[in-house]
């Protein structure tokens, strides 16, 4: 595997029988099998050179989701207030809260497509609501999450089971919620949310988390289209082969061609089944990490997710400690956009020729329209400094009109 480099570069071959505990998988006995299986461990170095592909750089809703993100918070804190509009003085001190690294009423004025201001009714504040536009997509998208509560649900349930404890702490499920396509007070609200399945536990350290009680047997996406086509009977000991995508002018060596050949054959272990019985250095232990994050990237929104997000889960889901190289060895698989100076982990497959192989996100559209949305405050953005003579003028006077800014924000915080 990609954990531990052999002394040795000579292939090591270990010969062993159906009740060796490495095969040892749930709801399967192997010691019931008459044959014996030989497992070929053999220490590739596999090094292949980063390639760009535009095709996957080019995938707007990705690379604007981390933009998105803390319009999306401040538009759900401006929907949730009963009259519908905030002052500036309810959100300026609140930029960790939302993600946002500038002032918060720069920020919003960056967007007039979604964010409408107006003059309040007292000491001359700034106040903030949303344009009819983002009104109508908040509306269908509050449509959506009800009438897809269910299928949004079982993803999480998906994500909670491939953990090693089918446990997790709410720190943990509250950082994908955004790519599960939960909104960010989805855990605020347990009683209404989640069905009898799930369970609140307590963690060691004083922390809470969430169960998930399942005896059902849980069905991965790549063993779903396997069967779908035929080459996969659900049998013991069968192996699944991944659907591979190079990127163009990707070409591999001779000898890491023959590697991928032979791991393509090995053992598919899906990741709703026990793995602890695995040798962490085999190459059946990689092929179940790889098919871990295939699982994992399928459930989400954009089937997509910052690499350090993907990393911070190694202790809860079992995974080695250099496992950011299950992409760098599996170009064919995901690949690793650094647009916008971030490292975003793309699951190829979600974007092939087959539309059934990976289902579609329920919630998708939904920001897509908000991209779109997004997208047209630049150009009224410009048009206003097209029919602005003075717009360069104003562009200097920001920061002047920053502290004044926080100067009214203090007169009206003296007044409550």
């Amino acid at each position: 595997m990609f954990l531990t480099k052999p002394t040795s570069r000579k292939p090591l071959f270990f010969f062993l029988s159906s009740q060796n505990p490495i095969f040892s998988l749930t709801n399967h006995q192997y010691q019931n099998l008459p044959q014996q299986y030989t497992q070929t461990h053999n220490y590739v170095d596999v090094y292949m050179k980063w390639k760009k592909d535009r095709l996957y750089d080019s995938i707007e809703h990705i690379h604007k989701s981390k933009e998105l993100k803390p319009i999306l918070s401040l538009k759900d804190f401006i929907a949730q207030d009963p009259n519908g509009c905030i002052s500036i003085s309810h959100v300026s001190k609140r930029g960790l809260q939302f993600d946002v690294k500038i002032k918060v009423a720069r920020f919003l004025r960056q967007y007039p497509s979604i964010f409408e201001e107006f003059v309040g009714p007292k000491y001359n504040l700034p106040w903030f609501r949303l344009t009819q536009e983002a009104a109508a997509i908040d509306r269908e998208e509050k449509r959506l999450l009800e009438e897809c509560k269910e299928d949004l649900t079982e993803r999480l349930k998906k994500f909670i089971l491939m953990s090693k404890e089918k446990v997790l702490p709410f720190k943990i499920i509250k950082g994908m919620l955004w790519y599960l396509g939960l909104p960010e007070d989805f855990l605020h609200y347990p009683d209404k949310n989640l069905d009898g399945s799930f369970r609140i536990v307590e963690l060691e350290d004083g922390l809470k988390g969430l169960g998930v009680e399942s005896r059902e047997k849980i069905v991965s996406v790549l063993q779903k289209n396997a069967t779908r086509k035929g080459l996969y009977s659900r049998e013991p000991m069968e192996g699944i082969e991944f659907p591979l995508f190079p990127s163009k002018g990707l070409r591999l060596r001779r000898k890491i061609q023959d590697w991928l050949e032979e791991f393509q054959k090995l053992l598919y272990v899906s990741p709703y089944e026990d793995y602890s019985h695995l040798d962490p250095n085999s190459d059946i232990a990689e092929k179940r990490v790889v098919g871990f994050f295939h699982e994992l990237l399928s459930l989400f929104v954009e089937h997509s997710a910052e690499r350090k997000k993907l990393l911070s889960l190694k202790k809860y889901f079992g995974l080695p400690q250099k496992v950011h190289k299950a992409f760098e060895r599996h170009p064919h698989m995901f690949y690793l956009s650094f647009k916008n100076k971030t490292c975003t982990a793309i699951l190829k497959e979600a974007y092939g020729d087959d539309e059934l192989a990976i289902e579609r996100h329920p919630m998708l559209m939904v920001r897509k329209k908000y991209i779109k949305l997004m997208k047209e405050s630049e150009v009224i953005l410009k048009r206003r400094r097209a029919n602005n003579p003075f717009a360069e003028c104003r562009k200097l006077d920001l920061d002047m009109d920053s502290v004044n800014e926080d100067r009214r924000e203090e007169k009206w915080e003296s007044f409550r």
